[in-house]
């Protein structure tokens, strides 16, 4: 497996195109989505991606608020990707939103931001119902991505951040797991989104860009049909 091309002004212009393009399908099968199946005022909890905030989420909980969730963002500013510094107060966070719904938390992670989906659910599977994550690099943290060549200048060693991720995965997940990828994303290889560790991940590919994962009609349905599961059970 080898990492997208490091950004270049071709790929920025090919991700905002993509985004736009997802935007226009948006609107187009809006009827559609909204003949989604309806929610019963569940509490979601929604990741944004590395260097962006929870104004990239809005489109999506937008439309889950629609649909009758509770979505929340992380409200923690711009992903920085410190997961070591930044995962207890998620912790603290998740906490918060069980207690005050009196439900389990269904988690939704676009890109970096289902990296910390997926150790929420690792730490507390008792108080999350489900995990979807949006173009996440579950295997090599950023040794697969556009980022990786910006980070071995910086003196990181990405082999070593790689096996930091596999052994945090000897500890499996005890929720259900869907993991949405694209072909098509030029930040994540899209082999880094297939969980080689969790037997009952669901792997769904979808056509999009990274940056269109969060306005693509054909992920915001599938989200829809996740979260309106009665029973959730491992291999769902």
């Amino acid at each position: 497996m080898h990492p997208p091309p490091p950004p270049s002004l071709r790929m920025v212009i090919f991700e905002g195109f993509g985004a736009l393009h997802q935007l226009g399908r948006l609107l187009l099968r809006a009827p559609s989505l909204l003949r989604q199946p309806r929610g019963k005022n569940q509490p979601v909890l929604v990741f944004p991606g590395y260097g962006t905030g929870d104004a990239t989420t809005l489109p999506l909980r937008g439309y889950l608020r629609f649909l009758g969730y509770q979505p929340h963002g992380w409200g923690l500013g711009t992903n920085k990707g410190n997961l070591g510094r930044t995962l207890p107060k998620v912790l603290d966070l998740a906490t918060a939103l069980c207690a005050k719904s009196g439900q389990k938390l269904h988690l939704i992670g676009w890109s970096l931001g289902g990296v910390f989906a997926r150790e929420l659910a690792r730490q507390r599977p008792g108080s999350i119902a489900q995990v979807i994550t949006l173009g996440t690099p579950v295997v090599g943290g950023a040794k697969y991505t556009t980022f990786s060549a910006a980070n071995k200048r910086r003196g990181i060693d990405l082999d070593a951040a790689e096996a930091r991720v596999a052994k945090r995965n000897q500890t499996p997940l005890r929720v259900p797991v869907t993991s949405i990828y694209s072909r098509w994303d030029r930040v994540v290889a899209w082999q880094a989104s297939i969980d080689p560790w969790n037997p009952h991940v669901a792997h769904l590919e979808v056509r999009a860009t990274h940056s269109g994962l969060g306005l693509s009609p054909e992920v915001f349905a599938t989200i829809a049909q996740c979260l309106a599961k009665k029973e959730l059970t491992f291999g769902s």
